[in-house]
């Protein structure tokens, strides 16, 4: 088994990696660094600080995993990064450690990040979520499971991406954004229902619930706060209902808000 790690790799004696894990040509791994079963550590890769791996990842040649976070108020604390499984995270992606003791950067299970993608402090990623290129999340991001990210694009601090959303190419992502929307632009707008990935993820039969939602916020020309009251009461379906939970949460003081439509600005969410 000591085959699979490679003689110019820098492997902490105190490192702990289940004896099935590769590690590439000049990689370098931590003491504190823990890393599970089938998991491939590609050439020049650095893992430091509090890092858990968990099974059967793979991380490509260059990425930088559990380093200081860029946030002046880090003390040195034990903060951790936690990544769960079967995840795929490309060349050079750099994802930091939380900021205070005890706190955690975390990413689940079957997510893809591609090339030069940022993750800063205290960010959260659930399952099955892909982010394209050279996409950078500030501190304290959430995306929610299935959301999808395209490349070159900015996410403010403290955002929550919503699940089932699909997020345009080259936006500015200062507000959070809705669940099972197509949100684009700068400044980014709701274009329209990511239609395209709620059907490849099987919700076919909640469409016409949640399009009659789009269209009570979105096209009613209600202020958004009366079209919201009226969104609890449209349906039971559980994701409407989801749907209803998160923008209201996302209207609470101290969140950010949430992105507006296209829609008569005196009707825009964060003017309600």
């Amino acid at each position: 088994m000591a085959t699979l790690i490679h003689p110019t790799a820098v492997v902490h004696p105190k490192a702990e990696l289940h004896p099935s894990v590769q590690v590439g040509a000049y990689a370098v791994i931590g003491d504190q660094v823990k890393v599970g079963r089938d998991t491939i550590i590609g050439p020049h890769v650095v893992l430091d600080g509090w890092t858990e791996i968990g099974e059967n990842n793979h991380i490509f040649a260059g990425a930088a995993i559990g380093m200081e976070p860029q946030d002046l108020k880090y003390d040195g604390s034990t903060a951790l990064v936690k990544i769960g499984n079967n995840n795929v995270i490309r060349e050079y992606v750099t994802i930091h450690r939380a900021t205070f003791a005890e706190e955690a950067t975390v990413i689940g299970d079957n997510n893809m990040l591609m090339a030069y993608v940022h993750l800063g402090h205290n960010c959260v990623l659930e399952d099955q979520v892909i982010i394209s290129n050279a996409v950078s999340l500030s501190g304290h991001v959430h995306v929610e499971s299935k959301a999808r990210l395209s490349g070159v694009l900015g996410v403010h601090q403290f955002v929550r991406i919503g699940r089932y959303s699909m997020v345009g190419g080259m936006s500015r992502i200062e507000r959070d954004v809705p669940p099972y929307m197509l949100v684009e632009g700068n400044p980014s707008r709701v274009r329209s229902l990511n239609l395209v990935g709620l059907k490849r993820s099987g919700l076919t039969p909640d469409l016409p619930w949640l399009k009659k939602a789009y269209r009570l916020l979105y096209r009613s020309g209600l202020p958004f706060s009366q079209a919201l009251k009226e969104l609890e009461l449209l349906s039971d379906n559980p994701h409407v209902q989801y749907l209803h939970q998160f923008l209201w949460r996302s209207q609470q003081r101290g969140r950010r808000g949430v992105i507006p439509g296209r829609r008569a600005r005196a009707h825009q969410p964060d003017e309600a």
